[in-house]
């Protein structure tokens, strides 16, 4: 996953109660260029929609690995891994869901903030570490943490904007993902989901140019 990340650094963070909407949205981003997706866990519709959108993915975005994000339980991680999410992406760091991940051999990606928490949960077998939010530390925070922690991959979210600018300063700063949420999906694709599309491939242009 770390090696696909280098062509691949941007990862949406997506959720919606409606699966028909949801896979628009998979496949305008496929089309667009990318490869990692994160659907997330936050709503009574969320197994549902992902079973959705795994079959969807399987069916028409080969080369696409769709992971589940917002994972609190080790339940929760058995549910979604055996339903098919390629990764598991948490906002926190919680040993048991390390473990789950570690048995179904999956690559784990827990939420942290601090560098003894970022240690830690590299400590533990994360295959990256989740800064967030990322908009209260700054690229400038991640640049810092480097001197001393110059090895543990690093995807950053929240406070990632869709633009080549923000995207760049991160990138810059030293993480290896970023994930991209509501900002990528602000306003209503549901007439032209090309637009997506569209706006993904001008940012996987430019991250590939660099």
């Amino acid at each position: 996953m770390l090696e696909q990340l280098k062509t691949s650094p941007l990862v949406p963070v997506f959720f919606h109660p409606d699966a028909e909407y949801a896979q628009h949205i998979v496949r305008a981003c496929y089309t667009g260029g990318i490869r990692f997706f994160e659907f997330t866990n936050r709503g009574p519709e969320a197994r549902e929609v992902f079973t959705v959108l795994e079959k969807t993915v399987r069916a028409d975005c080969p080369g696409m690995t769709l992971g589940i994000g917002t994972i609190y339980t080790p339940a929760d991680a058995e549910w979604f891994i055996e339903a098919g999410a390629g990764f598991v992406v948490q906002p926190v760091t919680t040993a048991d869901v390390a473990a789950v991940c570690r048995a179904a051999n999956k690559p784990w990606i827990p939420g942290a903030m601090t560098l003894n928490e970022i240690w830690t949960a590299w400590q533990m077998g994360a295959t990256a570490v989740k800064v967030f939010p990322g908009n209260l530390v700054g690229p400038s925070y991640i640049r810092a943490l480097r001197g001393p922690m110059p090895d543990v991959p690093l995807m950053v979210t929240g406070g990632v904007e869709p633009s080549a600018e923000s995207i760049g300063e991160w990138l810059d700063a030293g993480v290896q993902a970023t994930g991209l949420g509501s900002q990528l999906f602000k306003g209503d694709f549901s007439n032209d989901f090309s637009a997506l599309s569209h706006r993904i491939t001008e940012l996987m242009n430019f991250v590939r140019s660099r």
